[in-house]
């Protein structure tokens, strides 16, 4: 309720404040005509309807029913800011590997140029990626998802086969970490929890956003986890 109450006083003050200047052009600079309701960027005229804003958040104070979910929750948020940045270098890695790809037409090529992108990312991130403990994999599968909307199972499907995606798999099973993981922060509570990090980190500008491929609001997440993960809404 604090939350909602101070967005909406935030925006009246906007408002009052962009309908007093509004008011005041008026009387400075009568409009007469429909070219008065352009504005203008060097020298372009462009008609408006509205003002386009930045998306903002206003985070609520994190607040925790004992010391052992508050240590969860920071546990799981030193984790994730570690393993974010190579999340976020895979999905550019895999978009640059798709743009590319449209420009080679030969099957033959493409499978060439795909081995070499493929074997350049295990050169650049293999030393680093060893070094992830097995929660840490887990939370890298869940946002390779979250940033490309496929599976890392399926990543290496696509870029290698279906035996070395089986393999792959297998290999980390024995660790305990599955490559098919999806985030969903809609159903699962810690997928939120992780979601709720990237936010506020996003927003303190501690890491560099980029923006989910998939389909969900966090301001309704909010809502839904307000009373933790045995929420019903």
């Amino acid at each position: 309720m604090g939350r909602h109450k101070t967005l909406l006083i935030l925006l009246l003050v906007c408002s009052f404040g962009f309908s007093q200047q509004m008011e005041l052009d008026s009387i400075v600079h009568p409009k007469d005509s429909l070219t008065d309701y352009y504005v203008r960027f060097e020298g372009d005229s462009v008609l408006y309807s509205s003002i386009a804003l930045d998306e903002v958040f206003l985070f609520d104070r994190l607040t925790f029913k004992d010391r052992k979910e508050k240590l969860r929750y920071y546990i799981l948020r030193r984790k994730t800011l570690k393993v974010y940045p190579y999340a976020k270098l895979a999905a550019e890695r895999l978009v640059e590997l798709n743009d590319s790809l449209v420009h080679i037409k030969k099957r033959r090529h493409r499978k060439k140029y795909t081995r070499k992108v493929q074997k350049y990312i295990e050169e650049e991130f293999s030393a680093e990626l060893k070094k992830l403990t097995r929660t840490e994999g887990q939370i890298l599968v869940k946002l390779i998802y979250r940033q490309t909307g496929t599976t890392a199972f399926d990543l290496v499907k696509e870029l290698r086969s279906g035996w070395r995606a089986f393999w792959y798999n297998a290999t980390a099973k024995a660790f305990n970490i599955s490559i098919k993981e999806e985030f969903h922060p809609e159903r699962e509570h810690e997928d939120y929890l992780i979601e709720d990090i990237l936010q506020r980190a996003f927003a303190s500008n501690q890491l560099e956003r980029q923006k989910s491929v998939l389909d969900y609001d966090y301001a309704q997440l909010n809502n839904k986890w307000k009373d933790g993960p045995n929420s019903k809404n």
